[in-house]
């Protein structure tokens, strides 16, 4: 463990199509408990094949990302990677220690965690960090931003007449 830090490494994912307040979240939990933060952002080809629509493609999704964390974590050190599929081939080495997942997405570390034990690694620890409700106590997601139901901040955008 790194001094000041709960986890050597910990790894986050997702699509960051739009990045949230949700996103803003888990993000900052990753920082807060890990030393070094790896970041799965998914490839468009697998987010074709779980049937999300997108608005950025990967390398400006990416770009979104990084332009942030600068912003916000200027001194850090952090690497992004992209994900072919839910868990990217990182999650599958000893470099990892922990996963920052909120807690709708917490569930599938179990799958991970069964592959690791196979593979003679221990489980990942889990950071999770509870979903992130709108002001209409739906969550926020980037679906709903996209759908010009909510802002990134989770205010309701009314309706146009």
């Amino acid at each position: 463990m790194t001094k000041g830090f709960k986890y050597k490494s910990i790894a986050v994912g997702g699509t960051f199509d739009h990045i949230h307040k949700g996103h803003r979240a888990l993000l900052k939990r990753a920082f807060e408990t890990g030393h070094k933060v790896y970041i799965g952002i998914t490839s468009d080809d697998y987010v074709k094949t779980s049937g999300k629509k997108i608005l950025h493609d990967f390398e400006t999704r990416k770009t979104h990302v990084q332009n942030y964390l600068k912003k916000e974590y200027p001194m850090r050190e952090y690497e992004i990677t992209k994900l072919e599929k839910s868990f990217g081939p990182g999650m599958f080495t000893k470099d990892i220690d922990a996963i920052a997942v909120s807690s709708e997405t917490a569930p599938r570390v179990a799958e991970a965690n069964e592959k690791r034990r196979k593979l003679g690694l221990a489980d990942l620890r889990v950071e999770e960090v509870p979903m992130i409700m709108a002001k209409d106590s739906n969550k926020i997601s980037s679906t709903r931003i996209r759908a010009g139901e909510i802002d990134a901040e989770g205010n309701i955008i009314p309706k146009k007449a």
